[in-house]
């Protein structure tokens, strides 16, 4: 269900546009303000989770995130709507990383790539499906329902979280990094809202006389500054610990976390928006364009987790971003030569290069880290793919605002955006081709970690 909102949105813009009398900028907003704030606060609600217990967060997220869907739904106005999606956003924030601790706490070491194989199918699916169910619910029921499914879907969440998970509390008594917060909100929030917006004003002045260049250098220097404070002896603990960061294969999986993210969002914003705008499909039928993609990814994700115990699991994620920058590549290529439906093999091996990165990667970017910082290493990798998310909706948007402000062409637009995104998988690749093939080894920022005893409710 979380995920799932991070791509449902694609393919009822056209629809939301004309229903709420909004512009292109004001619905990628739509998209934007719900990855942004599920971005933000990732490093915290791991934190909270560790102190309060995974359930009791949980369940305040679901709760969060249920209410917020009513109130987009009933969003009369583009501003309402992205209001509801940041508070819709927040309480993603508070639910996500208790999933991977809740495995973490379940699974001995030897155990977890396969619940990590259907963590993470279950992740690309929902990511890469919500473009056809989005297309379903906005043809026969108007784009409102695309928030309304959630309700009866997170009701059942909550009658079932409260019957059956346990209530682990690991009981650790965490002091908070209230200033890192705030600079590292500011910091991304500023970044952001810079690159998505920066051709709706021209690339000149936002507000008075600051200028969009002078929000994102201003946005990188808190960022900065973050870095600078986690790593301050004055700071006693810190919200990001860099110290996790000398485990190599934590490094590297959080950079290629990173290139997922956005290159699975950044493909979805301009793919849908292409296939209703040039060769004119109606939005069921550009949720049946992508349906092949999504099935795709959830298949192979699932064998690919029970693969990533081997040794040789860091060729998964390997193959994987290969066949996602080939996929795309071929997809860039078949773009505007007539029917939209003769990319659909091309993007078959997409949905294929996702699945083999997801669980896999989780596995080895997590098994090796110390399972003190395990919670930490949950809300930063989780933090890291959110980002990416982030970096897609708003990097994809602006390109395609910069090339039609240009040229008016929207499948030069698209091109444009889509070789970006083969571009950033070069940067998945080499980060997985780093990685070390050894999982289970002792790293200089993590153990041969055997698993957490399973501790039952009492």
């Amino acid at each position: 269900m979380i995920l799932l909102d991070t791509t449902i949105v694609n393919v009822a813009m056209p629809a939301m546009i004309e229903g709420l009398h909004a512009t292109l900028n004001d619905i990628i907003w739509v998209n934007s303000a719900y990855l942004l704030t599920f971005a933000v606060p990732l490093l915290l609600t791991g934190r909270l989770g560790d102190r309060f217990g995974p359930k009791r967060v949980y369940l305040a997220g679901l709760t969060i995130f249920v209410l917020a869907s009513l109130t987009c739904g009933l969003a009369t106005s583009a501003e309402l709507l992205i209001a509801a999606r940041a508070v819709q956003g927040l309480g993603a924030a508070a639910m996500t990383p208790q999933t991977m601790a809740f495995i973490t706490h379940l699974f001995p070491a030897h155990r977890r790539g396969a619940a990590l194989g259907m963590w993470g199918s279950v992740a690309g699916f929902a990511t890469v499906s919500g473009p056809l169910l989005g297309g379903v619910l906005v043809t026969q029921l108007g784009w409102e329902w695309i928030f309304f499914v959630n309700i009866p879907i997170g009701v059942l969440a909550l009658t079932l979280v409260l019957r059956w998970v346990p209530d682990w509390r690991p009981g650790r008594s965490h002091r908070f990094d209230v200033l890192g917060i705030v600079l590292c909100c500011l910091g991304l929030g500023l970044v952001v809202f810079g690159v998505q917006n920066g051709e709706h004003y021209g690339w000149g002045r936002a507000a008075g006389p600051i200028t969009i260049p002078e929000i994102i250098v201003a946005g990188a220097v808190l960022l900065v500054v973050f870095v600078l404070w986690q790593a301050a002896r004055r700071n006693p603990e810190p919200l990001l610990p860099l110290r996790i960061f000398g485990n190599r294969n934590f490094s590297l999986g959080n950079v290629a976390n990173m290139v997922i993210g956005f290159s699975v969002t950044g493909l979805f914003v301009p793919l849908v928006l292409f296939v209703q705008t040039v060769p004119k499909l109606s939005a069921l039928e550009a949720g049946l364009f992508t349906a092949p993609t999504s099935l795709a990814s959830g298949v192979v994700a699932f064998f690919a987790g029970r693969l990533s115990n081997g040794p040789g699991a860091k060729y998964l994620p390997i193959t994987g971003f290969t066949l996602l920058g080939l996929g795309m590549g071929v997809t860039t290529l078949q773009l505007g030569g007539g029917s939209p439906w003769v990319m659909l093999p091309a993007l078959i091996v997409v949905g294929g290069g996702m699945g083999m990165v997801y669980a896999p990667l989780t596995n080895i970017a997590t098994k090796t880290l110390d399972p003190v910082l395990m919670g930490a290493g949950s809300g930063i990798y989780n933090t890291s793919r959110q980002f990416g998310n982030v970096l897609g909706s708003a990097g994809t948007g602006a390109v395609l605002q910069v090339v039609l402000a240009s040229t008016g062409d929207f499948t030069a637009a698209t091109r444009a955006a889509f070789l970006m995104l083969v571009a950033s998988t070069v940067v998945g690749v080499t980060a997985a081709v780093l990685m070390r093939r050894e999982t289970g080894v002792r790293d200089s920022a993590g153990a041969s970690d055997p698993g957490l005893p399973v501790t039952r409710p009492s």
